[in-house]
């Protein structure tokens, strides 16, 4: 009888930080990335849009004018999920049918004037900027009574959501801990209170020995693919200093954070020559005045795209009703990712 090859054979993965799983079928495509490789054709957009509504300058919806700023430029989003005036309240007939009030403040953050640009387009002195804001609106919103969970995120690209390809990310800040970090945050406490170490820490110096799952890093931060990744060409930035939230970093560190979303953004775009689509996001400790020891600072980055730059990954039929299903397995995406040229695509063919 065979003996078991996670390379070859299907089986599946834990994910530590939500106890949820994922199956891996490497047999069904080894090498997905091989063959013809579609590149999107997208018009070069001005530095400048007359009619985008982040732009310097212009008016949104509701009358709100931008200002003429330069670099970042944060407002409270004008179209809301969460409001600060939401009345307590609620549903409460039996175990069947409940529902509870939730408040909070959504804000937006322009990362450039430059409508242009992206992420991995930027220079790093100007990402180091938005780095900062991250921690300017964190500091101002955990300060907030109502407020007990800041989500820092930005969503990239049309497939994602993203209604406007200014370059941007959002916050939004509620009063109750969302789901995801609600389940991160027990599996860290629980791992902590058995070991006295960072789940993510222990997990982080275990891919720094194995490498095979390590995509780019220097000396603040990892980025890796990790070994229960959903997403085709999944990753997450780690921290090598365990903190629970970006006000704990060094202004080294915060250099190190601004550079490694660039290195890692820039091996993205460069995957399929394509301005690569994702949703990412900062997973903090909670706002609620309470010390977290076991949470250790982390970024997904969760992209759709599978085998080029319009054929992406959808979660349908057995994903959906039983269990998230990847082909490619975490160390192939891992290395293609990391065989990567770090010049980004259009500098290199310019």
């Amino acid at each position: 009888m065979n003996k078991f090859n996670s390379t070859d054979h299907p089986h599946k993965r834990l994910n530590p930080l939500t106890n949820d799983w994922v199956l891996v079928s490497p047999h069904r495509s080894k090498r997905p990335w091989q063959g013809q490789v579609e590149k999107a054709v997208a018009a070069e957009r001005p530095q400048y849009d007359p009619t985008c509504y982040l732009c310097a300058g212009n008016e949104r919806v509701g009358g709100h004018r931008n200002p003429d700023y330069k670099g970042t430029f944060v407002f409270t989003n004008d179209f809301s999920a969460l409001l600060t005036d939401t009345p307590d309240g609620g549903v409460d007939e039996g175990s069947l049918f409940q529902a509870k009030s939730e408040s909070g403040i959504c804000k937006v953050i322009c990362f450039s004037e430059d409508h242009s640009l992206t992420i991995p387009e930027m220079e790093v002195k100007d990402i180091r900027k938005v780095v900062d804001v991250w921690g300017e609106q964190f500091a101002e919103l955990s300060q907030k009574e109502q407020i007990n969970y800041v989500q820092i995120f930005e969503n990239k690209g049309a497939i994602m959501g993203c209604s406007n390809p200014h370059p941007h990310g959002q916050i939004w800040s509620s009063s109750s801990v969302p789901v995801e970090p609600a389940k991160e945050s027990e599996t860290q406490k629980a791992y902590f209170e058995k070991h006295g170490t960072t789940l993510l820490g222990d997990y982080l110096n275990a891919e720094l020995a194995k490498e095979e799952r390590l995509v780019v890093q220097n000396e603040h931060f990892v980025a890796l693919v990790p070994y229960w990744a959903v997403w085709p060409f999944e990753t997450m930035i780690i921290s090598r200093r365990p903190v629970q939230n970006v006000l704990e970093l060094t202004d080294e560190e915060k250099d190190g954070l601004a550079d490694i979303y660039k290195q890692l953004t820039v091996k993205y775009d460069n995957l399929f020559e394509t301005s690569f689509a994702y949703s990412a996001g900062l997973h903090q400790a909670p706002t609620d005045g309470k010390d977290y020891p076991e949470w250790h600072l982390h970024m997904h980055f969760y992209p759709p795209l599978l085998r080029s730059a319009t054929v992406k990954k959808f979660m349908v039929g057995y994903e959906m009703l039983a269990t998230p299903q990847r082909d490619i397995t975490a160390e192939q995406a891992a290395q293609r990712l990391r065989d990567l040229s770090d010049v980004h695509y259009k500098k290199a063919n310019q």
